[in-house]
């Protein structure tokens, strides 16, 4: 049987780009029991309450939502348990060092499997406030609207 290539996204964390400002990313490994990764390969897992954060000089994701899967028996994963991320040692300290300082967290992107393994994203940000949220969401409408008319605009000119 040929392996897998290219990149399955299994979740996203959709609400942390707009709750964050990101400042940079990571791909990181991930310690998987048998029957979480079978859980995976159906799609299924939320990353919406998940945090990541580094503990004895060691990487950590808790609090992410991998659904026990229907053929499993009594060995079956508890389905909010943390799970160790796999970086290198000096990701580690750079990103302890980032998020010792104030305001600033871990927090996961994506859930994907890439080339057959599975991988998630994780990032570095800052919590935005209230006004940021609204301003970010102006910004969007304002730069969708002015889509809409260049292209009103450009099909009457046909």
């Amino acid at each position: 049987m040929p392996r897998e290539r290219g990149q399955k996204v299994v979740a996203t964390n959709r609400k942390a780009r707009h709750d964050y400002t990101i400042e940079t990313t990571y791909e990181a490994g991930l310690v998987l029991t048998g029957t979480e990764v079978k859980s995976l390969r159906e799609g299924r897992a939320s990353l919406v309450d998940g945090y990541a954060y580094i503990d004895g000089g060691e990487a950590w994701l808790d609090a992410v939502h991998i659904p026990e899967y229907n053929e499993g028996t009594w060995n079956n994963h508890p389905p909010r348990r943390k799970r160790k991320l796999l970086l290198h040692k000096e990701q580690i300290l750079k990103i302890h060092n980032k998020t010792k300082e104030g305001g600033y967290t871990l927090v996961p992107l994506q859930l994907y499997f890439s080339d057959g393994r599975a991988k998630v994203e994780i990032a570095v940000a800052k919590g935005k406030r209230e006004y940021d949220k609204r301003q970010a969401l102006r910004e969007r409408q304002d730069k969708r609207e002015a889509a809409r008319a260049m292209s009103s605009r450009r099909n009457l000119g046909d």
